[in-house]
């Protein structure tokens, strides 16, 4: 993957639209991001890794907006990288969600939705893949190959976060190392097998609970035999004590069944005694009754004989009974017609005298009078009743008219109130509207004066750094005269111990002669007066070299406080051209005015909202009034017209039906009072037809009679009738003399049983038979049958007992069976699933997902040490340790570092500060290595690494240059994020962010190449 170009809107501290051509940059193979602190160095790769992923790195996540302070606030922040990988060429434009000022939105702000658009370069031309984050976001995860974690990780190399890697412990090297290779499908595969093991756990124990649970009902079954468990088995052999259980509860069935036999054979001797007792008695007590029956038949005969006598008269004249019952009817239903006739006469006349319907009918109206009267009251009554829905119609419309009243009168006050509440409303608005200028004067200043209070303190800032910049410029100005002063001092020395010397050159010259050596002046080997060396020659040669290092040392420490001085006098100058040299008490002054005014806007911004959202809540009450206003204008006419047209309408259907009414105040009533009048008419006129047709019924039933009395013998009709009994004295008498007749037959048949005669028999030879003697014998008889079926329900409980025991032994047997195969395998299951989650017989406690991480980390490792024996000058590498950890901690995640020049291994925590930053520099690229293997062999050509230089020496320094120079064989860039001053010497291709109170721009600088 290689990153072409870049663009930055109001992104971070970049106010404005910055450029960056990455294609300029990569022509170098490796260029430097610098600039001072807090400029936006990092904010450049934020922006990148936002641009891809749609978030920013690690925890800047969450506590950094992305919009830009500084922007305009209608700049739309965006970023846009080109990019190619896979041999595609992409280009993708972000935009977070921010607040676009609006006025219109809420609290003056309208929400702009996060957007993104991906294009691809096909042919020459941009063609749009994506405008969906999602999508957008899975094409280019799918074609980088790797998620946000990993890239920030293997692309953007930070620095601090592998250092503390580096040192960290095994546990907490797994998340990040899990988050990299994407392990959870191991850990995906402990937890079934964890699953695995505990549903296995689940159903031994499911297993053991049934088991359990038989054991337990086998004691229940034999709990109420009683039995005696002294020489019972141990309960921990369930086998053996279900035997036992078995065993003994048969012998108790056998007990109690023989018990049992017992009690029935006494059950039945008693009970055989108590029937036959119980017999006698019952034979002596029907005895006694029969004879009381026969008695009492002998005592009623002479008036069974008189029934009989009056019984035989009935029956002769009941051969008239029908003639004779037929006169009666007639007369009486004759006597009751005319009686109905006279009372109906009289209701009639009483009605005309007061019903106005009957006034025209006679005094003594005829038959056909009364049915023509009666014709005519239909007729009305059938008119009215068309009319009744007329009266349901008028009283809908009172009704309604009373409820448009009501109405009316609730929306005429509804309006006055509303009104009212309207005016209120009105004059609130246009107090917010007055109130509002001044606080938005000051609301859209809140913008210029927090810059300006951030400004002015970041000056005040300034200023404290420029005094003290400017003290410490000065200690060094101090110490690098005092050093030059000494540099001088000794130079001098120097230079005239070497005068001295080469005066003294002969001698110095003479002094160094070999017998046999050449002279360096003449060349011959024979020095016959050479001169004399004096003892002051070489001590003045000795003092010169002496001297000459006293001087390049003090020449040595001379040029380091020159370059510390130009760094002090830099940081003063670069300090002064920022403002710091603005006097303390002026920078204090003027931040303390800038913040207050940026409190006033910020309170007047908050005013200014809270004004416009109650305005807005005003507009909308005031809108919501005025609608309702209107509305209410509308009900009121639409009411009053509904109510003027019902009352017209009740007004001419009451006019209407007031003439039927006749004086009644509604239709029904005088519906109601015609059917009483038509009513007393009706039953007239049937009481005549009646006594009409009964006069006729009671003429014909006396001739009749009088044709048939000479057949009977009796002489007169009233002869007869004194004879007749009713139906029910008649019945009643044949009942007694039947009865008395069928009673003396069964009393002879009573006394001719065997029953009595035996019974008769005992009574001469035994005598009667006791009540307490029959009582003893039932007594003992019921006693015997309460023993027997006692003994016998023990019995059947035992047998149960024992059926039940057999069924439970062998259910536990079949369960025990069953339960070897679950119980081994929960233990394998168990077994494996604890050494996979780093327990039980794992020595290591090291987890599956644990052992796959190792094998990457010492890849990781491996491929770390490569670099690091570069860097190191070949004394240190990395190597993975599953060595296993103390106290029960989890293991295989161990990194320990190798000393070559000791041969020792030692902590990664025992290294320097310098060390640690080659060792996690190269644990990072180690680590970027795998990654790219590990996702299918992406090639990473564009690489970022993030501070850290500033720990290193010269000499480690050079070494790790030379390490970063050699991942960019083979077209690879890689960007160096630093502020060390070192790093802006060497690499001459930069891109350097400066900033300013306005916001951070960004531009190149490769001079060198120019």
């Amino acid at each position: 993957m290689r990153i072409h170009r870049l663009e930055i809107s109001a992104f971070g501290p970049f106010a404005a639209t910055e450029h960056v051509d990455f294609d300029r940059l990569s022509s170098h193979g490796l260029f430097l991001l610098n600039g001072p602190t807090g400029a936006g160095k990092t904010s450049v790769l934020d922006a990148i890794c936002f641009a891809l992923y749609g978030s920013v790195p690690g925890a800047r996540q969450d506590g950094k907006r992305l919009r830009s302070d500084h922007a305009d606030a209608t700049a739309e922040p965006r970023v846009t990288c080109e990019f190619s990988a896979r041999g595609r060429h992409f280009e993708v434009s972000r935009s977070p969600a921010w607040n676009k000022p609006s006025t219109r939105g809420k609290n003056g702000y309208t929400v702009q939705q996060a957007n993104t658009v991906l294009r691809e370069r096909v042919g020459g031309e941009w063609i749009e893949k994506s405008g969906r984050n999602d999508e957008a976001g899975a094409e280019i995860a799918d074609v980088l190959g790797m998620n946000r974690e990993q890239f920030t990780r293997v692309v953007m190399l930070p620095q601090g976060d592998f250092a503390a890697f580096l040192r960290s412990k095994a546990t907490d090297r797994l998340d990040l190392l899990q988050s990299l290779f994407g392990t959870q499908r191991f850990e995906a595969v402990e937890q079934e097998l964890a699953r695995k093991a505990q549903a296995a756990r689940a159903e031994v124990a499911g297993l053991n609970s049934q088991l359990e649970l038989l054991f337990a009902q086998a004691e229940t079954e034999t709990a109420a035999l009683g039995l005696d468990t002294a020489d019972a088995p141990d309960r921990a052999a369930p086998d053996r004590f279900l035997a036992w259980l078995r065993g003994s509860a048969a012998a108790a069935g056998e007990q109690r069944r023989a018990a049992a036999l017992d009690a029935e054979e006494l059950r039945l001797r008693r009970v055989t005694a108590r029937d036959a007792a119980t017999a006698r008695a019952a034979r002596q007590v029907r005895l006694a009754a029969a004879e009381r029956r026969r008695f009492e038949a002998e005592a009623a005969a002479p008036a069974i004989a008189a029934k009989n006598s009056q019984l035989d008269l009935h029956r002769k004249a009941e051969v008239l009974g029908g003639q004779l019952q037929a006169v009666d009817s007639a007369r009486a239903a004759e006597e009751a017609a005319a009686a109905a006739m006279a009372a109906a006469g009289d209701h009639v006349r009483t009605a005309a005298l007061t019903d106005p319907e009957l006034a025209t009918l006679p005094a003594e109206a005829d038959g056909g009078a009364l049915r023509s009267a009666l014709e005519r009251l239909r007729s009305l009554r059938a008119v009215l009743e068309e009319r009744l829905p007329d009266e349901t119609r008028l009283a809908g419309l009172r009704d309604r008219s009373s409820r448009l009243s009501q109405d009316l009168a609730r929306l005429e006050e509804g309006h006055t109130t509303r009104a009212a509440a309207l005016l209120t409303l009105r004059n609130e608005s246009v107090e917010l509207l007055a109130g509002l200028r001044p606080l938005e004067e000051l609301a859209a200043e809140l913008q210029l004066r927090t810059k300006e209070a951030a400004a002015a303190e970041e000056l005040l800032v300034l200023v404290r750094r420029y005094a003290a910049a400017g003290k410490a410029c000065a200690a060094v100005a101090e110490r690098h005269g005092s050093a030059r002063q000494e540099y001088q001092d000794r130079r001098q020395r120097w230079l005239d111990l070497r005068e001295e010397r080469l005066a003294n050159a002969a001698a110095e010259l003479g002094s160094q002669l070999q017998a046999g050596e050449p002279c360096p002046v003449c060349g011959s080997s024979e020095h016959p007066a050479p001169a004399m060396a004096a003892a002051t020659a070489l001590t003045v040669a000795e003092a010169e070299q002496a001297a000459q290092h006293a001087c390049e040392e003090a020449e040595t420490a001379l040029a380091a406080l020159e370059r510390e001085l130009a760094d002090a006098q830099q940081e003063v100058a670069v300090l002064a051209a920022q403002g710091g040299s603005t006097a303390p008490e002026v920078a204090g002054e003027e931040a303390a005015v800038a913040a207050e005014r940026a409190a006033e806007a910020r309170r007047a911004a908050a005013d200014l909202a809270a004004s416009r959202a109650r305005h807005a809540e005003l507009e909308e009450e005031i809108a919501g009034a005025e609608r309702a206003q209107t509305e209410a204008m509308a009900s009121i006419a639409q009411t009053e017209a509904g109510l003027a047209e019902v009352s017209g309408q009740a007004e001419a259907l009451d006019l209407a039906l007031s003439t039927l009414r006749a004086g009644h105040p509604a239709l029904a009533g005088r519906i109601s009072a015609i059917a009483g009048t038509a009513a007393v008419l009706e039953r007239a006129d049937a009481a005549r037809t009646r006594l009409e047709q009964a006069a006729d019924r009671s003429a014909e039933a006396r001739r009749q009679l009088e044709q048939a009395l000479p057949g009977t013998g009796f002489a007169s009709a009233d002869a007869a009738r004194a004879v007749l009994l009713s139906a029910a004295d008649s019945a009643a008498l044949e009942s007694a003399v039947r009865a008395a007749q069928d009673e003396e037959a069964r009393i002879g048949e009573l006394f001719a049983s065997d029953e009595l005669v035996q019974a008769a028999r005992e009574l001469e030879s035994g005598g009667p038979l006791s009540d307490e003697l029959v009582e003893q014998l039932r007594a003992e008889a019921e006693e015997a049958d309460r023993s027997a079926r006692e003994a016998a329900l023990a019995a059947g409980l035992a047998e149960q007992s024992v059926r039940s025991l057999d069924t439970i032994a062998a259910g536990y047997a079949r369960l025990a069976a069953e339960g070897r195969e679950p119980r081994e395998r929960a233990q394998l299951l168990a077994a494996v699933a604890d050494a996979a989650r780093g327990a039980g017989d794992n020595n290591y406690r090291m987890s599956l997902n644990s052992y796959v991480l190792a094998a990457r980390l010492e890849q990781v490792a491996v491929a770390a040490s490569e670099r690091l024996i570069g860097m190191s000058d070949g004394r240190y590498t990395l190597q993975h340790s599953d060595a296993k950890a103390a106290r029960g901690a989890k293991s295989g995640l161990g990194l320990e570092v190798v000393d070559q020049w000791t041969g020792q291994r030692r902590d990664t925590a025992t290294l320097s500060g310098g060390e640690s930053f080659m060792a996690s520099l190269a644990l990072a690229l180690g680590l970027a290595d795998v990654v790219q293997q590990e996702s299918g062999g992406v090639d990473i050509e564009t690489l970022f690494v993030d501070e850290g230089f500033g720990s290193l020496d010269d000499q480690a320094l050079e070494q790790v240059m030379d390490a970063l120079e050699g991942l960019r064989d083979g077209g690879r860039v890689v960007g160096l994020v630093s502020h060390v001053g070192e790093m802006k010497q060497r690499i001459s291709t930069q891109l350097q962010v400066a900033k300013g109170r306005n916001g951070s721009t960004l531009h190149i600088s490769d001079d060198a190449l120019a």
